[in-house]
């Protein structure tokens, strides 16, 4: 199994959410750069996982993989710009990027901004309403 019950914590989950913002405007206030690439892509998808990850701490659920904070957010009802299920793509280039030295293209981080921009205010509201209202 990977995840454990644990109490819920609507504080930590706040925190974190707190966290994953800060972190998203840092990131995209960054020069998209051959350089910066790795970073942003990265910081994009961790951005993300905080927000599954924050969803689950406040049911009670400590997670031991990425996975189940991503499919934490693919269960939320919110209307955004692009489907949420991409999010999963950001997982597997993140992936390639630490585990087989994969650079991304400026195009693929074009992408993982938009993707970004479109999706991560939503769905860090609706968040923010769900553990607030636990």
């Amino acid at each position: 199994m990977n995840s454990r019950q644990k109490r819920p914590d609507k504080k930590n989950a706040l925190s974190i959410l707190d966290a994953a913002k800060r972190d998203m405007e840092f990131t995209l206030s960054l020069n998209q750069t051959d350089e910066s690439s790795s970073t942003i892509v990265r910081n994009i998808y961790e951005s993300f996982r905080m927000l599954g990850d924050a969803l689950l701490v406040a049911k009670g659920i400590e997670s031991k993989d990425h996975i189940m904070p991503i499919k934490e957010l693919l269960t939320l009802r919110v209307s955004t710009a692009r489907p949420i299920n991409i999010i999963d793509n950001l997982r597997r280039l993140r992936h390639n990027i630490n585990y087989y030295g994969y650079h991304p293209k400026l195009m693929e981080v074009e992408d993982a901004v938009s993707i970004a921009k479109s999706c991560f205010k939503p769905l860090l509201d609706a968040i923010i309403k769900e553990v607030k209202r636990r």
